[in-house]
């Protein structure tokens, strides 16, 4: 039996969909301190703090712990209970341990330096592929994706898979996202995804609506792809005024008028 032939998404011009988002990031993007205070390390410690915990519970942790372990020499150098005890209350008490670790390892093993690539921060302890492609693509700007959860749910509603098994669909998602990331700033974009689904394409469906995500876009994947049904109205919207957010007309999956960030709803 011949292997089912997959979808190219990849025939399309993504620049404009890049256009737009960054547009919408750079005008709703959150305050938050690893952002205005951006470093390797400040970038490795909150993606650790941030996995399974909320970004309004992880700010003052991430601060307090910044400042008693300003750097990986003096969080290595630390009781693993003094780690424990700055980690109080964040819970998941494995993620501090295996940072505690990790930073003993970069000391011992790297010479006291931080990995410069994504394989090298996949080896440290408690760093997956979605935590070491964003402290790559953010911390160091390599092109890399970083698909946590949220841009999981963008990218699978914009994209419509169905009739799909998890892990297959998964595969395609990894694909399209690392066929996304621009050459040049890959962790502001990889940010305004994650911003993107957190602020506005969240878990709770959406009405859904016929509007295809980009003008010629095919309105089905022969066999496993259906529909994309960009949803009308968002359970969340954020909107500006074009002269604020710089955007033009809504090319975008994400865009509905009037210019404003649209949720797409997976079929």
């Amino acid at each position: 039996m011949a292997e089912r032939q997959q979808p190219s998404f990849f025939n399309v011009d993504t620049e404009p969909v890049r256009r737009d988002l960054l547009a919408w990031f750079a005008a709703n993007r959150r305050d938050l301190p690893w952002r205005r205070r951006r470093s390797l390390y400040g970038t490795w410690i909150s993606e650790m703090m941030l996995q399974q915990t909320t970004i309004a519970t992880v700010v003052p942790y991430w601060e307090r712990f910044l400042a008693r372990f300003p750097d990986v020499e003096t969080l290595a150098a630390a009781s693993e209970s003094e780690v424990l005890s700055h980690w109080s209350g964040l819970g998941y008490y494995r993620r501090a341990r295996q940072l505690h670790a990790a930073a003993r390892l970069v000391m011992i093993e790297m010479g006291g330096v931080l990995p410069a690539d994504t394989e090298g921060w996949r080896r440290l302890p408690g760093v997956g592929p979605y935590a070491a492609g964003a402290i790559a693509s953010i911390g160091l700007g390599l092109p890399e994706p970083a698909v946590d959860a949220n841009v999981r749910r963008v990218l699978g509603r914009w994209l419509g898979a169905v009739d799909l098994t998890p892990a297959r669909e998964q595969a395609m998602i990894a694909d399209f996202a690392r066929n996304l990331v621009p050459p040049r700033d890959p962790g502001t974009w990889n940010e305004a995804l994650m911003e993107l689904g957190a602020l506005v394409c969240s878990p709770r469906p959406a009405p859904p609506s016929s509007r295809r995500p980009w003008p010629g876009s095919p309105p089905r994947w022969p066999g496993t792809w259906r529909a994309i049904r960009p949803s009308t109205r968002c359970p969340q919207k954020i909107s500006g005024p074009p002269a604020a957010s710089g955007m033009r007309s809504p090319v975008s999956a994400f865009m509905s008028p009037p210019w404003r960030f649209a949720c797409p709803r997976r079929p």
